[in-house]
């Protein structure tokens, strides 16, 4: 495996190639700006650039011929409050103890979130000397301590958890609440509206820091976790796949926004772009989401579960038009960011992800990973070396009190090749086999095993009589 140049015309392979003779310091030379979008259960095969034949994303096209894909990019959880706090802090979600908060996820009025003693990538950021805003969806605590404001970052506005936290029978939730900062300016709020007001809240934001570094992060609540994501009226029952095609056109339109938005100011060659996704699209009757050409669905640890679509642009240092199919993770934006920023790190804590800027500028053409671990909350349940994943003969751990334990066999495949993991090739490669389960020892030592705790792992925040978030009238 290695990252490559697409089949695209001569003319911009070497356009692309001079561009990097011309500015290879650029990162050493002007601190970037950084734009983070992050969606909400969008499928790997839920986009153009990755194979969709369903929804129409013209802006992510052309985001990818303007930058890189990445074809092996995992996120480090199959759900959206661990991987969320694998992004923020650089670490597996076992080692900041939130591989398990209310279950699988955290709920609302939830004593439990980030430890604010983490330091997180917007603390850092802030700290060296951007400014530092992020709109959408937070779900790594709804309690004073834990809000984005408390973790790093200047302005916030959206909502503190997932679009279908809502008020229900046996469910004492408040009114699902837009916030701005601390407050709570809407509840409950029209979800409908939430990719069209945070997209414009983002680039009125982004308009006004032009002139200073800025880190925005932009956790879309789309497609999101309801039976029937929302749009605007303007998508809303325009696209071929239902309310879900609905919502990804709209996310389409968003990042057309910010991309329009940095083009305006001048501010494209100075901004590192990132789009991709917190876990794959979760399994649905009838099928609303696509993880093609992998197996399995999101909340899962298989790879439709963990591999997500990631498309990264920054004009003049990103070659355009380009792929990288080396296995590179969500951990890696925080050493990467740190990297970037000029500023040495104020934390000496364990993480876990890499810097991988020579990987996005083409420079190096290999993993940093000697093994990625696939945890099913505290359940170590396979593991990734090189081009081959090994399932752990292990019985499962549910997820949720509906779920069921199952008993998993030894499964081994070559997922460069065999995405979709039908091909089981144990058998063929014991020495393949017996180097993961290596592997997953040392993992296990390191990050713990569900009834093998490690002493490497920090404690997640506990906020004392949580209260629910409501609107002030």
């Amino acid at each position: 495996m290695n990252c490559r140049t697409s089949t695209i015309p001569l003319i911009v392979t070497i356009f692309s190639v001079l561009a990097m003779a011309v500015a290879p310091s650029r990162a050493a030379d002007s601190p970037p700006n950084i734009v983070l979008i992050l969606c909400d259960n969008l499928g790997y095969g839920d986009i153009e650039p990755f194979g969709s034949e369903k929804h129409r994303t013209p802006h992510l096209n052309q985001l990818t011929k303007n930058g890189r894909k990445f074809t092996h990019f995992y996120s480090a959880s199959g759900v959206c409050t661990p991987s969320r706090a694998a992004l923020m802090t650089g670490c597996y979600p076992q080692r900041v103890d939130m591989a398990i908060t209310d279950g699988a996820v955290l709920r609302p009025v939830s004593p439990i979130g980030l430890n604010p003693q983490e330091w997180t990538i917007a603390e850092h950021m802030q700290q060296a000397g951007y400014s530092t805003a992020a709109f959408g969806k937070w779900h790594l605590g709804d309690q004073p301590p834990f809000l984005p404001t408390s973790q790093g970052f200047d302005h916030y506005e959206g909502i503190p958890y997932s679009d279908d936290m809502t008020p229900r029978e046996g469910q004492i939730w408040p009114p699902l609440p837009l916030m701005k900062n601390t407050e709570v300016v809407s509840a409950p709020v029209d979800r409908n509206l939430l990719t069209r007001d945070l997209n414009r809240a983002a680039c009125d934001w982004i308009r006004e820091h032009k002139d200073e570094p800025f880190f925005v992060y932009m956790p879309e609540c789309m497609p999101g976790s309801t039976r029937a994501p929302f749009a605007s009226d303007d998508f809303r029952g325009k696209s071929k796949n239902g309310p879900w095609g609905d919502s990804i056109e709209e996310l389409d339109w968003s990042v057309g926004q910010v991309v329009k938005t940095l083009e305006e100011l001048g501010l494209t060659e100075k901004t590192l772009l990132i789009w991709t996704s917190d876990n794959g699209a979760p399994r649905r009757n009838p099928e609303q989401g696509s993880n093609g050409p992998l197996g399995g669905w999101g909340y899962t640890t298989h790879e439709g579960g963990q591999r997500v679509p990631c498309i990264m642009s920054w004009p003049g240092t990103i070659p355009a038009g380009t792929e990288c199919d080396e296995l590179t993770t969500m951990m890696d934006f925080y050493p990467t960011f740190v990297g970037l920023s000029g500023a040495p790190l104020k934390s000496d804590a364990r993480r876990d992800g890499h810097d991988i800027l020579g990987l996005m500028t083409g420079k190096e053409n290999e993993s940093p990973y000697e093994a990625f671990y696939y945890y099913q909350m505290d359940q170590l349940q396979a593991v990734r070396a090189g081009e081959w994943k090994l399932f752990l003969p292990i019985e499962t751990r549910p997820r949720s009190a509906n779920d069921r334990t199952r008993q998993q066999p030894e499964q081994l495949y070559n997922v460069a090749k065999d995405p979709g993991e039908t091909n089981d090739v144990a058998d063929q490669h014991p020495e393949i086999v017996k180097r993961l389960t290596a592997l997953a020892a040392k993992g296990r030592k390191m990050l713990g095993d569900r009834g093998e705790p490690s002493d490497q792992v920090r404690p997640h925040g506990i906020f004392e009589n949580p209260q629910p978030i409501l609107l002030q009238r």
